[in-house]
């Protein structure tokens, strides 16, 4: 169970829960405008589900609230993956090398589905895909400075 556990590329939660989302928000492209001036005719129709109200918390000073969006709330989440994913990077074990595998097509999904999917052409799944990438590079890098110190470490004692 371990070895799954740690071969699982944790980012396909944020790509999972946002996918499903997608599929079920339905319709036609929407006007974006901001201040009055309009953005775009044709934006996602996920923009209007995303933007929704998920959290609002009042801020100490009495003035002000913080409002966090659905969007917000997915890339906090992505964030957190992705820190977790950095960390499990460190091993050097067959478990890491499948998980940078596993996180490759987990990026190769998300450039195709933004790409080509109308509900995926969002600046919030667009963020996503890049920690996606950020997470195969990283986790690249990573194992590859671990495995070099490690392999410099064992020639060291050997000789």
């Amino acid at each position: 169970m371990r070895l799954i556990f740690n071969a699982f590329p944790l980012f396909v939660v944020p790509v999972v829960i946002y996918s499903l989302i997608a599929l079920a928000a339905n319709g036609d492209p929407i006007t974006l405008a901001w201040g009055g001036e309009i953005l775009t005719e044709k934006g996602s129709p996920m923009m209007a589900v995303l933007g929704e109200r998920f959290l609002v918390i009042p801020m100490i000073g009495g003035t002000a609230e913080w409002l966090l969006t659905k969007g917000d709330a997915l890339l906090f989440l992505s964030v957190i993956c992705l820190f977790m994913e950095i960390l499990k990077s460190t091993s050097t074990r067959t478990a890491s090398i499948m998980n940078h595998g596993f996180s490759m097509v987990v990026f190769i999904i998300c450039l195709v589905a933004f790409l080509l999917h109308p509900n995926f052409a969002t600046s919030v799944f667009f963020l996503i895909t890049i920690m996606a990438l950020l997470d195969v590079l990283a986790g690249v890098v990573v194992t590859i400075i671990a495995a070099r110190r490690d392999f410099a470490l064992g020639e060291g004692l050997g000789g």
